[in-house]
């Protein structure tokens, strides 16, 4: 409809210039209808590419919107559609990226689902295994005060697996809202120690402090002590009894700087890069744990512009060491 209203317009303005054209001479008359042909065909050419272009364009668009991957836009890359072409290519390239990161994080859930799974059901599992147990007439007093014990301590690490899981989900889909408050790295110590002081007198392993003056930084006390908890709790795992864990804090120019220190048997080398990946066991190191406390602990200290390295140290046993800029970096 739209090229049928343009084509009559184009023969009404040509009638309309060869009236004139006709009072003055037939030649002229003549000559200037053959132009306004040539000039009609030559249009209509040009027209008729450029629409074929727009159609082979929105023909492309389509497959992209069908999972074809392999579209790349080089033929748009002269003449009026180039600019336009350019644009949706970014789009495109920019929508297949969201799409791989979502696949990712599709799969990535998957087998944190099942990772997770695994790891209530053992626990599960002894818990009711403890129960049966619990039920028999025959049990001494002493008997049933050792499965309580045991059947409190499953449930303390199902119940730390599910909130750390939770916290670290919150933090990475940024719903957490870290304080800005002035935190001193000794209250901060003194009550990450606090925390844990039970469980390292149970494996028989002392905490050492070694503060020098009172180090301080902006960050959010709370959620930083359960990081440093999940550190300490690390330290004394992997401590032998009769081991010592030192925290140190000390003050420098462009950081407070917090050292956790153990005497233990160190990390292996190799497993360093990939100590602070969420659910990585692979070794003797990690295969106690949930492979998540010092995965949240990287989240919690990093989202607060600081940073925890993880490396060991002489003779033995490994160190963690985290810093709180004064200037972000």
């Amino acid at each position: 409809m739209r090229d049928k209203k343009r084509r009559l317009i184009h023969i009404l303005l040509t009638a309309v210039l060869l009236l004139p054209c006709l009072f003055f001479s037939i030649p002229c008359a003549i000559m200037a209808a053959a132009a306004s042909a040539v000039f009609l065909v030559f249009y209509e050419m040009q027209f008729s590419q450029r629409r074929s272009k727009v159609m082979k364009l929105c023909d492309d668009i389509d497959r992209i919107l069908r999972g074809d991957n392999l579209i790349l836009f080089d033929e748009y890359k002269e003449g009026e559609l180039s600019v336009l072409s350019a644009e949706i290519h970014k789009m495109t390239i920019r929508l297949r990226e969201q799409n791989t990161e979502l696949q990712n994080e599709k799969q990535f859930a998957k087998e944190a689902l099942e990772d997770i799974s695994h790891q209530l059901r053992t626990p599960l599992t002894s818990v009711m295994m403890i129960l049966g147990l619990m039920r028999s007439s025959d049990l001494s007093e002493s008997e049933r005060v050792e499965y309580l014990r045991d059947l409190y301590e499953l449930l303390a690490r199902m119940k730390w697996l599910i909130e750390t899981m939770l916290s670290l989900s919150r933090i990475e889909a940024n719903a957490v809202r870290f304080a800005k408050d002035t935190v001193s790295c000794r209250k901060l110590i003194e009550q990450s120690i606090d925390t844990v002081s039970v469980t390292a007198e149970l494996k028989g392993v002392e905490i050492r402090t070694e503060i020098d003056g009172d180090p301080e930084f902006i960050g959010d006390l709370h959620y930083t002590s359960e990081a440093v908890v999940n550190l300490l709790k690390n330290a004394i795992e992997h401590t032998p009894e009769g081991g010592a864990v030192t925290v140190a804090a000390r003050d420098s120019n462009i950081s407070s700087n917090i050292t956790i220190l153990d005497t233990g048997a160190g990390i292996p080398e190799p497993e360093l890069p990939h100590i602070f990946e969420r659910f990585y066991r692979s070794s003797e190191y990690t295969k106690n744990g949930f492979g998540i406390g010092l995965a949240f602990a990287k989240k919690v200290i990093s989202a607060q512009d600081g940073s925890l390295k993880a490396s060991n140290h002489k003779p033995h046993g490994a160190a963690f060491e985290i810093h709180f800029y004064k200037t972000t970096i």
